[in-house]
């Protein structure tokens, strides 16, 4: 028995829409996750980039459940003396709502080498409007 790997040029990488309103996020960011990966795939593999492109629509009305919205926090660190930011969801949502569905999908990828090349294909938008029509994606349903 032999186990076959996918070569870079066998891989058919697929254009998928996915429409966030209302949708709880980290259901959305699962399923987002899995797409980017490739894990609908026979060809599957951990160690080798099989994904697809995946474009989500808007971001600015996902939902969070219980108090997440004020209580859930973003933190990052600017790199100087005192430079810890916190920022809350309500202000995320204000001023970049596709931050908030990037960082989830990013929490949801392994944290190995192929982590930066699979969120490349993610494209997040905070409306209805996108660029990639050229591309004829998909749409799926998210239940």
């Amino acid at each position: 028995m032999k186990t076959s790997l996918p070569k870079e040029s066998e891989i058919q990488r697929s254009w998928y829409i996915v429409d966030a309103a209302n949708k709880p996020l980290g259901r959305l960011a699962v399923k987002v996750a899995n797409l980017l990966r490739g894990r609908n795939k026979a060809i599957f593999t951990p160690s080798i980039d099989t994904g697809d492109f995946v474009i989500v629509l808007n971001a600015k009305s996902v939902k969070l459940t219980g108090n997440k919205e004020e209580k859930k926090v973003y933190q990052r660190y600017t790199g100087y003396r005192s430079g810890h930011k916190t920022t809350t969801v309500a202000t995320m949502r204000e001023r970049h709502p596709d931050r908030i569905i990037t960082k989830a999908v990013e929490g949801m990828l392994p944290g190995n080498h192929l982590n930066k090349k699979v969120i490349k294909r993610l494209k997040v938008y905070a409306g209805t409007e996108h660029t990639h029509a050229a591309q004829n994606p998909k749409v799926i349903e998210l239940k």
